[in-house]
């Protein structure tokens, strides 16, 4: 049985340290992504969505009043025989504004809905984050120890075997 270890190669061990670094500043930037992804995400649904599907409201009922009063004008004219044209143009403009409404009516369950929805997953990269910080930041610290530990060992010179414990079978 041996008395000493050999240790070979210490650089192994900063290697992997230093990747180990690297992935946890990786990681901690994909992670601040993501979490501002959220962020963004829940103000462009509880912000920006309604007020846009809202304005789109209004333009379109305007387009919409105005095709109706197209057509109202061609059936009291005397030169248009059918106004299909006029028509053609209210129905267009009404699906446009029926299009409209639903998509606010989607924005605001989504609006509503999204904080159910997203807050589970988000929860999972808090935890990732706990992890991250805490437990890798504390296996960096081991790795360290390990390396002093070793390069002290290494450094010792290695005992001398005496006589009686070399008779010995």
């Amino acid at each position: 049985m041996a008395d000493q270890a050999r240790i070979s190669n210490l650089d192994a061990i900063e290697s992997f340290r230093s990747a180990l670094i690297i992935f946890i500043s990786k990681t901690r930037q994909s992670l601040e992504t993501a979490q501002d992804a959220v962020k963004k995400t829940r103000s462009w649904l509880q912000l920006e969505q309604p007020a846009y599907w809202s304005s789109q409201i209004k333009l379109r009922q305007k387009k919409l009043d105005q095709a109706q009063q197209e057509l109202m004008s061609a059936r009291l004219s005397e030169f248009v025989d059918t106004p299909s044209m006029q028509q053609m143009a209210v129905r267009k403009a009404r699906a446009a504004l029926e299009e409209a409404q639903a998509k606010l009516q989607r924005t605001k369950t989504w609006a509503r809905d999204y904080d159910r929805t997203v807050d589970p997953l988000a929860r999972k990269l808090d935890s990732f984050r706990d992890f991250i910080e805490n437990d890798l930041a504390l296996a960096v610290a081991h790795l360290v120890e390990i390396q002093k530990i070793l390069d002290a060992y290494n450094e010792t010179p290695a005992p001398v075997a005496s006589s009686e414990t070399a008779n010995k079978p």
